[in-house]
């Protein structure tokens, strides 16, 4: 612990107490110590990650789920549990730029009978969502939705995407913890942070389904370009904000009149 507490650890009691939880024997401890001081990520050295209650696997140089990330992972979860109780059938929802899966699996463990999906382009992040999800079958590796079977188009009720939305000029203020060990396109979201967002919006409405939603994680300062693009796609849009968690999704509707009108809550 006063190791961790020299290093800078503002939580040094907590991780000394997860660290000593999950090492095999001194020798594991040990390096598992040293690697926390010379900055590795916490959740890179236990290997996992608490998300929304849940515990996610994370392998190194994988996107470690953001706290804040747990109110776009609940919106995913109301809106597809309000397609379900509508249309009486089991939501179909996608986890794109999914990362380690972590909305996915949040999906999953809320909505037992959803069919889940998920995608990324870092081949190590696919490994971890494979062996977060219970059908790793169902975790494809491409660029967007490129790898997404073509079936599936029209289907999905609920687009669920973390794009990365750090603008370019950023990413050497972000923390480095971050900036070193998380691969860089998980954070690069090009000059204005929206580069990625822009083509998922841009193809969103070939793959959702009639009343479908796009919910997309972006910052406050954000929003007015975002909710634009998402309107220039064809979706009607509009920001949904958290003061708990700190953070705004835009909302992207593809027209259903069934559909349109529903209470979005972030309750588990």
């Amino acid at each position: 612990m006063a190791r961790l507490r020299a290093a800078g650890c503002v939580f040094a009691e907590d991780e000394a107490a997860l660290l000593l939880a999950e090492a095999r024997d001194a020798d594991d401890l040990e390096a598992m110590v040293s690697r926390r001081v010379e900055g590795d990520p916490l959740e890179h050295i236990l290997g996992w990650a608490e998300f929304a209650g849940l515990r996610v696997r994370v392998d190194d140089r994988v996107f470690v789920p953001r706290r804040r990330t747990g109110f776009l992972a609940a919106l995913a979860v109301s809106a597809a549990e309000a397609v379900g109780a509508v249309r009486g059938t089991a939501p179909t929802v996608l986890d794109l730029c999914c990362g380690s899966g972590a909305i996915a699996l949040v999906v999953q463990t809320r909505l037992p009978g959803a069919l889940v999906f998920a995608a990324d382009l870092d081949p190590a992040a696919v490994r971890s969502a494979r062996r977060n999800l219970a059908r790793p079958d169902r975790v494809f590796e491409g660029d967007l939705f490129e790898p997404i079977p073509p079936e599936l188009a029209g289907r999905f009720d609920v687009i669920a995407a973390n794009t990365p939305y750090v603008p370019t000029e950023a990413l050497a203020l972000m923390p480095p913890e971050a900036r070193l060990h998380e691969a860089r396109l998980a954070l690069d979201g090009g000059g204005d942070g929206l580069d990625v967002q822009r083509r998922v919006a841009a193809d969103a409405a070939h793959w959702l389904a009639p009343g479908g939603r796009l919910l997309v994680e972006v910052n406050a300062a954000q929003v007015p370009e975002a909710i634009r693009i998402f309107t220039a796609a064809g979706l009607d849009a509009h920001a949904e904000s958290s003061e708990e968690f700190e953070i705004t999704v835009v909302v992207g509707r593809l027209s259903d009149s069934i559909l349109q009108h529903f209470s979005v809550t972030t309750a588990f």
